[in-house]
């Protein structure tokens, strides 16, 4: 169904929902002031080692991309 969406509003890049876990995470450590230990917190992981995974900073998808997904 994401992918459904994602391909409708015309994201080119394969989405799920890791991708949008990961995307959240990303958004969080990229804002002011948040830290990888925190962010772990945040998503409940028992090891900061599984938030680092989500980790995609470098990668070039936003919040506002899956935004146009509607879900």
């Amino acid at each position: 169904m994401i992918r459904r969406y994602a391909k409708e509003a015309g994201i080119k890049a394969r989405v799920g929902n890791h991708s949008m876990r990961a995307t959240g995470i990303t958004d969080y450590l990229k804002s002011k002031g948040s830290s990888l230990s925190e962010a772990h917190k945040m998503a409940n992981h028992a090891d900061t080692r599984t938030t680092q995974l989500y980790d995609r900073r470098a990668d070039v998808a936003s919040l506002d991309e899956y935004a146009k997904v509607g879900i």
